[in-house]
């Protein structure tokens, strides 16, 4: 079984041949203009504006769940919701929602697994979400890793 990669870098360039999906961690409040959405903004106007869109469909929009935009000729963007809110709640709790997350990178498995792609990815959910890496990456192990998905997670 492979490993998770890290290198130093910008997860909206993303090395290295053939398809590609590109994760990120988005809310469920139909936000988008904080944190790495804007290095996606500044790169390809379709992630935010078909996010936007399901937002107000409401159609599947829920937390775990995965929206795949294809940006270029063999790359996604999956806007996954794994955050609730954008806030702390009242008990101090972060918006990351773990199991929300590890649903959403399942999903991102069958996708990735179906295209024969490569996953990159920021450290999802410990940036404005508030998660911490040590929660995060064995979700990635258990979902992608151990379903033979190649993931590289850059550090920026």
């Amino acid at each position: 079984m492979s490993s998770i990669q890290y290198t130093r870098g910008d997860a909206t360039a993303p090395a290295g041949a053939g398809p590609k999906i590109i994760v990120h961690i988005c809310n469920d409040m139909g936000g988008w203009g904080r944190g790495f959405v804007l290095a996606l903004s500044n790169r390809w106007k379709a992630p935010e504006q078909q996010y936007r869109q399901w937002y107000k469909s409401e159609e599947n929009f829920a937390l775990g769940e995965v929206q795949f935009v294809q940006v270029e000729d063999q790359l996604w963007i999956a806007n996954l919701i794994g955050q609730h809110k954008i806030r702390k709640d009242e008990k101090g709790n972060p918006p990351i929602r773990y199991r929300a997350v590890e649903h959403g990178l399942s999903l991102i498995a069958e996708k990735a697994s179906s295209l024969q792609a490569s996953v990159h990815m920021p450290r999802i959910g410990c940036g404005l979400a508030g998660g911490k890496w040590e929660k995060i990456e064995p979700l990635i192990i258990r979902t992608l890793i151990e379903s033979q998905i190649e993931v590289t997670v850059y550090d920026f």
